[in-house]
């Protein structure tokens, strides 16, 4: 829609059919802002009530979508039901929001990409769905795509300047051009298994029910990225306003060794039944029509050797992905869409484009490795959930630096200000203190003095209060004013 709005022809290629099932679904106060941008820079005003839950719900209640309030996050142990103190010693609650109407938001995906497409066709894209790319050709003298599509009735010829793989997948590029995807280099180790499902009941009333603490929550754990922590690895929990669960088990390397064999549902029934609490909580949940199935992926790291080339280029999903644990995934891509689309503004001639492009690889690149390192050193540290809390901190203190760069006028030059030097020293310092730690045989008082050394190390940059004692491990605002 944006590149249509700056005067190109654009059209936009579906092999399946909309409204169909996807995943990624978790948006953060940085997708928000991303989007509000977009709005204003390229006149695209309906971006905006897509940014906020209240204004979402007052303009579109009829695209699905769910509250969501923040970061929730509970430690389970194998054969025994979810136990926590008044400290909330085995929960951490952390709020993007201070209210329900400026609220982030789960994408019913389904819902979301079918409006968006709607949008795409009334802006002015071509658009193709249920058709397959069936070969390029590409004029290196008019630098010009020749692109075969076939279709249920017949074959097309689409001519093209450029392409732009928004597949997420490296199927694409791999197969027409000339990409490779690898796992090399990757310290996160983790697959997934994963569905829809309807009739879940709430985690705040079980919660309630077992008499364990909630009066000082800063919301409710239902209506937020709610995480739960497994010795095979955490369950992710999204809800919608229509009664919808999005759930899925993610799965350490032994974990994924240990049941490679069984099939999806196998897999997630024999995990889930041995966590009571979780086992009560899913004890009535159907499966919803769509998928109407368990997903089970392979392992999830990947990256391709290449994020463009002669005419064509990559979004950041496409070009590579770790793992859903800090709901990174829409707000990286949109940050992917906002450099790609200042790289083909037609004032950028040949060669600035081609410094912009090999400048864009080297962002994916650094970003990639950034988000590995954030998620890695939570799956090492999940087992101790005063140390696991540390870790997610330090995401936190990325993220909110980023939100503040943002508000104050600046575009970060990378996600999560993955290129700043000092917030790139906390994150590499961080993972390297949990590297070099045996975490099976740490007491207590060598847990504290490690996250000692976590507290003092984000200092400069923690100005909303992360890691004070005397909050309980319960955040009420961390995000910046929106």
């Amino acid at each position: 829609m944006a590149l249509t709005k700056m005067g190109y022809s654009v059209c936009l290629i579906e092999n399946d059919q909309h409204p169909r099932f996807a995943i990624g679904e978790s948006s953060t106060p940085i997708a928000d802002m991303i989007l509000r941008d977009l709005a204003d820079d390229y006149d695209l005003s309906f971006l905006k009530k897509l940014s906020r839950y209240g204004e979402w719900q007052r303009n579109h209640p009829e695209v699905v979508c769910g509250l969501k309030r923040g970061f929730s996050y509970y430690h389970h142990k194998k054969g025994q039901s979810f136990s926590s103190d008044k400290n909330h010693n085995s929960e951490l609650l952390v709020a993007a929001s201070e209210n329900d109407q400026n609220s982030d938001t789960n994408w019913l995906r389904s819902d979301v990409d079918h409006f968006l497409v709607n949008k795409a066709v009334e802006t002015g894209v071509c658009f193709f769905d249920q058709t397959n790319i069936q070969k390029l050709s590409r004029d290196p003298k008019k630098e010009r795509w020749s692109i075969f599509l076939e279709t249920s009735q017949r074959i097309k010829e689409v001519k093209s300047n450029w392409i732009i793989d928004a597949s997420g997948s490296p199927q694409f590029s791999s197969n027409f051009l000339n990409t490779q995807s690898h796992s090399s280099g990757f310290k996160t180790h983790s697959s997934a298994i994963y569905t829809h499902f309807e009739e879940v009941a709430h985690w705040l009333d079980y919660l309630k029910l077992k008499g364990l603490k909630t009066s000082d929550y800063p919301y409710n754990p239902d209506f937020s990225a709610l995480h739960h922590l497994i010795e095979e690895g955490w369950i992710w929990m999204l809800r919608f306003n229509n009664n919808r669960l999005s759930a899925g088990m993610l799965l350490d390397e032994s974990a994924q060794k240990k049941y490679s064999d069984n099939i999806p549902e196998e897999s997630w029934k024999s995990i889930i039944q041995q966590y009571p609490s979780l086992q009560d909580l899913f004890i009535d949940a159907e499966i919803a029509k769509s998928p109407n199935q368990f997903i089970k992926t392979g392992r999830l790291q990947r990256k391709l050797n290449r994020v463009y080339g002669n005419g064509w280029v990559v979004l950041p999903h496409t070009a590579g992905f770790v793992d859903p644990l800090h709901s990174t995934g829409i707000a990286y891509t949109l940050s992917g869409v906002e450099v790609l689309l200042k790289l083909f503004h037609p004032s950028v001639n040949k060669k600035e484009r081609k410094e912009l492009l090999k400048s864009y690889e080297d962002k994916i690149y650094s970003e990639l490795s950034v988000i590995d390192l954030l998620v890695s050193m939570c799956y090492k540290t999940r087992g101790l959930f005063d140390l696991f809390s540390a870790c997610t901190m330090i995401y936190f203190i990325a993220s909110i630096r980023y939100e503040q760069k943002r508000l104050a006028g600046e575009t970060p030059d990378t996600f999560l200000c993955a290129g700043h030097p000092e917030i790139r020293k906390i994150i590499e310092d961080s993972f390297a203190q949990i590297q070099n730690l045996n975490l099976d045989k740490l007491s207590e008082s060598q847990i504290n003095q490690e996250i000692k050394k976590f507290r003092k190390r984000i200092e400069p940059f923690n100005t909303v209060g992360l890691m004070n004692p005397e909050l309980n491990n319960m955040y009420q605002h961390t995000a910046v004013e929106l």
